[in-house]
C-alpha cells in the first residue's frame, strides 16, 4: 500500500511518501511527478521518512525523470531515508545521482 501526500513550502513542492512502491503502485509515483513538472516547479522534495520498501520499479521512475530534471533545471531532493531503502538506491549508484540528506531540513537547506 502507498499514499503519497503532495505539500508546498515556499517555491518547493515535497511529496511525501508513505508505504511501499513496487510495480503494482509505481505509477501513483509518475503519476504524481508528472503533476509536479506540470506546476513548472524548479524544487521537489521526496520526503521518505515513511518509505518502508522500494522495488526497481519504484526506482525507475525517478531513474527516469534524471534527464528532464537536468534539462529542465528542476532539483530533485530526496530526504529521511530508512537505512534499508538507502541502501538499495546505493546499490543502483542512485545516491551519486540524486541529492540525498538525512532530514526536510537539510534538504531545504542544501
Amino acid at each position: 500500500m502507498l499514499t503519497i501526500e503532495k505539500q508546498q513550502e515556499n517555491s518547493s513542492y515535497i511529496l511525501v511518501l508513505k508505504g511501499e512502491i513496487d510495480a503494482s503502485n509505481s505509477v501513483m509515483l509518475d503519476q504524481a511527478m508528472q503533476d509536479l513538472i506540470a506546476t513548472g516547479t524548479k524544487s521537489i522534495l521526496v520526503d521518505c521518512e515513511g518509505l518502508e520498501y522500494i522495488s526497481s520499479a519504484g526506482l525507475g521512475v525517478f531513474m527516469s525523470y534524471l534527464e528532464d530534471f537536468q534539462e529542465q533545471e528542476i532539483d530533485l531532493k530526496i530526504y529521511a531515508l530508512s537505512t534499508r531503502v538507502f541502501e538499495v538506491f546505493k546499490i543502483l549508484g542512485l545516491d551519486q545521482l540524486i541529492s540525498i540528506y538525512a532530514n526536510k531540513k537539510a534538504a531545504l537547506e542544501a
